[in-house]
């Protein structure tokens, strides 16, 4: 059990982290040193400001200000280092339906080398972690899901594995000990190009090749990324991290990126961060997360939680996950939203100016009956009130690579 003892060593030095984008500080609250990745010293070369985030050192911007950043990934391209997050690839005949007792997607249905965002979900209908699951054609399913939540994601997983196990049941798990470097940005595609012999333009949003990339070995290219935009994540070999990142760095179109600008992008895009957007007191639907239960697994209802979340897609839930825009100073995590008589009617768990639209957007749950996009809403900023309105998300619109 290989897999078992790397997440007791991991337990030990990262703690039990949440993954709550932290305003200003980006702070965590472990006690126990934040981890490395295989790009620190690099990041540190080229101007990284590090920060602690989910237990690991991370840099949240670099020369460029939050704003240059973000805007040149919106038009050109840039380079996240998002090795923080935890790669584990689930093995054996019975690799799918392991999986899909633990998550809501329907994972026999993915084509080979296709890949699906999904959630862990609780027997209460709450949502444990979001992740992405890859059927690769090598006999394996590809598993990224955060840093924040590795402990209880190993946790979960291995319980489920030992029940597995118990019963006779072929499947095994092991740690995937790469580095993962998100490529994104409209010239993504054309930068890496250059580096790969694949034919990206045969290469999807959700699916994923095992390739070499700029002479390097033993790459999984996904296309994929949490930015709105076209892109990839390559999972690379630790030791060849640096020498990827180099010669990425080498076109002049494309430029490193930290924490701030990824948050904002993924704002824009209306993607949500586990432990400001989503948790265990979330439900799928409250979450409008709904597209992610497959149809099968709906009909079946086999999936943790089934028999809360499924009643609920007709039925009627306490909150829902709404865009909100505003004027004036712009509304944070936590801000309460208010209905025009004055009353709290929901509260905001993400919030900053858009550096692409120059508008303040914001998501939160507010009651269902103010979900209706164009409903007017106030916020409570700093003691004063604050007028917005409930918006269709995603705010900017997303580039995802598709088959035309």
């Amino acid at each position: 059990m290989q897999w078992l003892r790397w997440v007791g060593v991991r337990a030990l030095r990262s703690g039990a982290a949440g993954s709550r984008l932290q305003e200003r500080s980006y702070s965590s609250s472990q006690t126990n040193p934040p981890r490395q990745t295989p790009l620190y010293d690099f990041h540190r070369e080229h101007g990284g400001k590090m920060v602690e985030f989910a237990g690991w050192k991370l840099p949240v911007q670099y020369k460029d200000t939050h704003i240059a950043s973000h805007l040149h990934t919106r038009q050109h391209c840039s380079v996240f280092d998002v090795s923080h997050m935890l790669q584990t690839k689930v093995l054996g005949k019975d690799r799918i339906p392991f999986m899909e007792s633990l998550v809501v997607a329907d994972i026999g249905e993915l084509k080979e080398n296709q890949g699906t965002l999904s959630l862990f979900t609780n027997e209460k209908g709450g949502i444990i972690d979001d992740l992405i699951v890859t059927n690769t054609s090598d006999g394996y399913l590809y598993v990224v899901s955060n840093a924040g939540c590795a402990e209880k994601d190993s946790a979960h997983m291995l319980n489920k594995l030992q029940e597995f196990k118990a019963a006779g049941r072929d499947v095994d798990l092991e740690h995937i000990d790469c580095a993962l470097l998100a490529v994104q940005g409209p010239l993504s595609a054309r930068v890496l190009q250059a580096g790969m012999n694949d034919d990206l333009s045969k290469l999807p949003f959700m699916t994923s090749v095992y390739t070499a990339v700029f002479g390097i070995p033993g790459c999984r290219v996904t296309r994929c990324g949490y930015t709105g935009e076209d892109g990839v994540e390559i999972s690379v070999p630790a030791q060849r991290a640096v020498e990827l990142a180099d010669k990425l760095l080498q076109n002049s179109d494309v430029k490193l990126a930290g924490l701030a600008a990824r948050d904002s992008l993924r704002l824009e895009a209306g993607l949500c961060l586990y432990g400001n957007d989503i948790d265990e007191t979330t439900s799928p639907v409250e979450a409008s997360l709904v597209w992610t239960l497959g149809k099968r697994r709906r009909t079946a209802m086999d999936f943790p939680g089934a028999s809360i979340i499924v009643p609920q897609i007709k039925g009627k839930v306490k909150q829902k996950r709404v865009g909100l825009t505003s004027t004036g100073p712009p509304v944070r995590q936590h801000a309460p939203i208010l209905n025009q008589e004055g009353r709290i009617i929901g509260e905001v768990t993400s919030g900053c100016p858009s550096p692409s639209l120059r508008v303040n957007v914001a998501m939160g749950y507010v009651e269902p009956e103010y979900a209706k996009a164009g409903t007017a809403v106030r916020f409570e900023v700093r003691k004063k009130i604050v007028d917005g309105v409930t918006t269709k998300m995603p705010f900017v619109p997303t580039k995802y690579y598709t088959l035309k």
